[in-house]
């Protein structure tokens, strides 16, 4: 059986006037492969409606605690947003931008759960734990 997801995830990141523009359009794309990129007024925007390479960074990188964490911090109704460091993603690699702003800029999600519910949908994506190891509901 297979699952359906709707699910609208809008990605912004600034590019500034010490960057090169390709470089930060390659950093969300590591992360985010399947978006719809443009480059605009010293920012990239893109839109997906899947976070599936996203999630497989969370569980390669054994971070999916932490990506609940913030997920559910940074909810409001059935949005939830967070920060993505650029010069990790570059990497590609995951790492949440809490606290200071980064000196080179985030990449700001934005997720929005039309179906199944949030939390369905983040399990989805970032499982709940138990001994460090994605525990199936």
């Amino acid at each position: 059986m297979s699952e359906i997801y709707r699910v609208d995830v809008e990605i912004t990141a600034p590019v500034y006037d010490t960057e090169v523009t390709s470089r930060v359009v390659d950093a969300v794309a590591n992360v985010f492969p399947n978006a719809d990129l443009e480059e605009e007024f010293s920012e990239v925007r893109g839109e997906t409606h899947t976070l599936d390479h996203f999630s497989d960074l969370l569980h390669r990188q054994e971070i999916l605690d932490t990506a609940r964490g913030e997920f559910f911090a940074n909810r409001d109704g059935d949005t939830f947003t967070f920060a993505l460091k650029k010069q990790a993603a570059f990497e590609d690699y995951v790492n949440f931008s809490v606290g200071k702003p980064d000196e080179l800029g985030e990449i700001t999600v934005r997720v929005r759960v039309e179906e199944p519910s949030l939390e369905e949908y983040v399990d989805h994506i970032a499982p709940p734990t138990e001994d460090g190891r994605p525990v199936d509901a």
